[in-house]
């Protein structure tokens, strides 16, 4: 249940109170399926009414007036000093963050940033997040949303709308994937910071040395790294042929939407009406990485790694492939944390026969809280980082893929992450997870299913497959009374 308390923080929130019914559904729901509503507060002490809601529409509105005297003019003249309240991840290269932040208040001797770092884990940091969004917290200024949250957060209220910050022509030079996620019923709650989506790293010189090229297919893959382990099971007896994030967290979750998505299997149904794991493309899809990956290629404490896990394995020379972010290529030629910098390549995903590549849409957006007495400050910092100038030092400094399309284009960035120039097709087309104000929940139901049948062979798949699918639909059905 790690993690899934912060889902029902949509029941408790003041959006859904406002449609009372569907709240009380959520809430018998989660009843039937032994969900705890453990620190959703609210619910025991607050009304099913409109109090909330209006009070958090009546406070954005005033803000908004506000901001209307005072859009034009620069937030660094405000004459008393003001310190932005950021909660942000830990970051996997603290001192590139570090002279972000300096830079920025450089530019802005009125502002300052006071960081707050959440965990790693985006299930950990939602829970966090979400904590103090829900207490209305008025000091928490700024916030990173990861791609999945925005409906989320929209629906409950928290989220302050950018639409009059961010413009549509400001809109245009980024990556499409990028803006869409960010959009919940046609407004716009975050601004991209980068792009993730996931890609395969594999160690270039074994596939040399036994005459490889990178697999395209997920066979392939099984073929070749297998016939790397029999050759090097003498020299590096603790060589894997994989390495991934199958730890029970949201990690697992992306990582099986690509091995579904390059089957033709899916989660949802095209509409996003009903749950699709039942369909014969996604149960295949599974039963092959439970039989080919988990079982043949990894080890059994691949179950509880998340991306630092697994990483770490391909950066001590003990894996030969290995699926990550964008972010993985600085640190595996890094020499201060890596093995076998110089020996690393990065593809695409491999796909099934008849499917085609599928990489899941990953990446943080820069948000405002909607209880913020700061926004226009806010807006500044968030203006200030999603600039070219700051996308470019942390894609050079830090691997962390821009999501301005024209960086793609620059020298400078290429010279230091020459795997764009093959990935960006990537980017563009990579698949976004659901994207509905019942996610956390779908998410959660989607774990366990995959965790399960992952890490016990004797499980069902098809059985397991169709508890999962009645878990999502009675919630998705939810939706349609709205």
């Amino acid at each position: 249940m790690n993690g899934l308390h912060v889902s029902f923080s949509i029941a408790a929130s003041s959006f859904l109170r406002h449609f009372s019914p569907w709240a009380v559904g959520l809430f018998a729901a989660s009843l039937l399926f032994n969900v705890p509503f453990a620190h959703c507060r609210e619910f025991g002490t607050a009304p099913f009414g409109s109090a909330s809601f209006d009070f958090a529409r009546s406070l954005r509105s005033g803000q908004a007036q506000d901001r209307q005297g005072r859009l034009g003019a620069s937030p660094t003249l405000v004459s008393s000093p003001i310190t932005l309240h950021f909660v942000t991840w830990k970051a996997d290269h603290p001192s590139v963050w570090d002279e972000a932040i300096q830079r920025f208040e450089q530019a802005h001797p009125h502002i300052r940033v006071n960081r707050e770092i959440a965990p790693h884990s985006s299930t950990a940091y939602h829970d966090l997040l979400t904590q103090k969004l829900r207490n209305r917290d008025v000091s928490l200024d700024l916030f990173f949303m990861d791609v999945i949250w925005p409906a989320e957060f929209a629906a409950a209220g928290w989220a302050l709308p950018l639409d009059e910050y961010f413009t549509r022509g400001e809109r245009e030079k980024f990556l499409p994937a990028t803006i869409a996620s960010g959009v919940y019923r046609r407004r716009v709650y975050g601004v991209p910071s980068r792009i993730d989506s996931g890609m395969l790293y594999y160690r270039k010189d074994l596939l040399e040395r036994y005459g490889f090229s990178p697999p395209s297919t997920w066979h392939d893959l099984v073929r070749q790294a297998q016939a790397i382990l029999e050759g090097e099971r003498i020299t590096n007896p603790l060589l894997r042929g994989y390495s991934g994030q199958f730890k029970q967290y949201e990690g697992l979750v992306c990582d099986m939407l690509e091995f579904l998505g390059s089957h033709n299997g899916s989660f949802l149904t095209d509409d996003d009406s009903r749950s699709n794991l039942t369909a014969p493309e996604s149960v295949q899809a599974v039963q092959f990485v439970r039989e080919q990956i988990i079982q043949r290629l990894a080890t059994p404490a691949a179950l509880t790694y998340q991306e630092s896990e697994s990483l770490a394995v391909f950066l001590q020379g003990n894996a030969v492939f290995h699926r990550n972010w964008p972010y993985a290529w600085g640190l595996a030629n890094d020499p201060r944390h890596s093995k076998i910098v110089g020996k690393v390549g990065v593809t695409p995903l491999p796909r099934f026969p008849g499917g085609r590549s599928t990489s899941a849409l990953g990446g943080w957006l820069y948000g405002i809280s909607a209880y913020s007495r700061h926004p226009d400050e806010a807006w500044a910092f968030i203006e200030f980082m999603a600039s070219p100038e700051m996308q470019k030092h942390f894609a050079i400094h830090a691997s962390l893929a821009p999501s301005r399309l024209a960086l793609y284009a620059d020298p400078e960035i290429l010279r230091a992450n020459p795997q764009y120039r093959d990935l960006l097709p990537v980017f563009q087309t990579a698949r976004p997870r659901p994207r509905t104000p019942v996610y956390p929940i779908v998410s959660h139901i989607l774990q366990r299913y995959f965790s399960r049948v992952l890490a016990f062979p004797g499980t069902d798949i098809r059985k397991e497959a169709q508890e999962a699918d009645r878990k999502i639909n009675r919630f998705l059905a939810l939706l349609r009374d709205l």
